[in-house]
């Protein structure tokens, strides 16, 4: 299979299945239970032009499949799969929901504020999605061993990160949920990679 398209179906595989998953757990889920924010949080006053950084994460993700070495993509697709799962699964369990300050701007940042929140789920919250697929993506680069490149990128995804705080799209508590449950699928399917590799076929 050629390079390219291998990455692109894997991307696919991966980042198409998240989008199913979030969307099929937010219509079924119940209302959402409010979180009261942290002390963090309430450090961290609203920006709308936080979204331009928010919005990057639609580029880091496709970067993730085609920057990282060809060996580790199929990992960044199960990882994300296992991801969405657990999300899903915690978003069908326990629904969650902020209160977001309202955005008065009349200029392009609010325009695209606005529309993110016409498009985007009211709840899904705990854990971050955003902020657990980003860390795999630049988990995923990492592996390159390019540390110009791995350096940039954690750049990059801590940009992207602190914007869900910025945007109030997101708690302290959340992207906490997101590292945490984005570790535990890429460590998970690491293993399972390697008990495969270690297990002759019959």
């Amino acid at each position: 299979m050629n390079n390219g398209f291998y990455r692109a179906w894997q991307l696919l595989l991966g980042w198409g299945f998240v989008g199913v998953i979030y969307h099929f757990s937010d219509d079924l889920q119940g209302a959402g239970q409010i979180i009261t924010p942290s002390w963090i949080d309430n450090k961290i006053p609203f920006s709308a032009s936080a979204i331009w950084a928010y919005l990057s994460f639609f580029l880091i993700i496709p970067a993730g499949y085609f920057l990282a070495p060809l060996t580790a993509v199929r990992w960044l697709a199960r990882s994300m799969q296992l991801t969405a799962l657990g999300a899903g699964l915690i978003y069908l369990l326990w629904p969650t929901t902020l209160v977001t300050p309202p955005d008065t701007g009349q200029g392009i940042t609010s325009v695209l504020l606005k529309q993110l929140i016409s498009v985007d789920s009211a709840q899904n919250c705990f854990p971050s999605l955003h902020v657990a697929l980003t860390l795999l993506a630049v988990w995923a680069i990492a592996k390159s061993r390019q540390y110009l490149l791995t350096l940039a990128f954690i750049f990059w995804g801590s940009v992207i990160a602190f914007s869900v705080l910025q945007l109030k799209r997101h708690l302290f508590i959340d992207l906490v949920g997101g590292v945490v449950l984005a570790l535990g699928a890429g460590m998970l399917v690491s293993w399972i990679i390697n008990r495969q590799k270690e297990t002759p076929d019959e």
